[in-house]
């Protein structure tokens, strides 16, 4: 039997979270490879459809990472996707996805350490809860 690496896919925000994974990078952070950067100009532009789709497509987990409050580049849009998240985490339930399985924080550029937590503790919950299986979905790369 194959061991299970968790597929995790993250949404960065590009003045931010994404300065930060670069930043885990910088210092030889480790954090899981099976992490994959989607470079977002805000987390306030990434809407839960593309959640739901990463998790179509094959992701065991999902993050969406932004800029702290009071520091996003667009004004608000961290505080926009906040409250969109916030619902959306509680109606995963509703499409058989166990909420561990989303994550929704703030990661500043030099947070490089913050990164590595983050995305090693989605990743930690994720294996533990083995893949997702998702019922009425056809996963990329598998039979219809």
């Amino acid at each position: 039997m194959t061991e299970f690496t968790p597929k995790i896919v993250a949404f960065v925000c590009n003045w931010c979270a994404y300065g930060g994974a670069d930043n885990a990078g910088s210092q030889k952070l480790e954090y899981p490879a099976a992490v994959k950067l989607i470079r977002v100009m805000c987390s306030g532009r990434v809407e839960p459809e593309m959640v739901m789709q990463a998790f179509r497509q094959g992701a065991d987990g999902v993050m969406v990472l932004g800029c702290h409050p009071g520091d996003c580049h667009y004004r608000n849009g961290n505080m926009k996707a906040l409250r969109r998240f916030r619902l959306f985490s509680r109606l995963l339930a509703q499409f058989g996805i166990h909420q561990d399985r989303f994550v929704f924080d703030w990661v500043a550029a030099s947070e490089g350490k913050k990164f590595q937590t983050v995305a090693t503790r989605l990743a930690a919950a994720v294996q533990k809860l083995g893949p997702l299986s998702l019922t009425g979905y056809v996963r990329q790369g598998e039979p219809s």
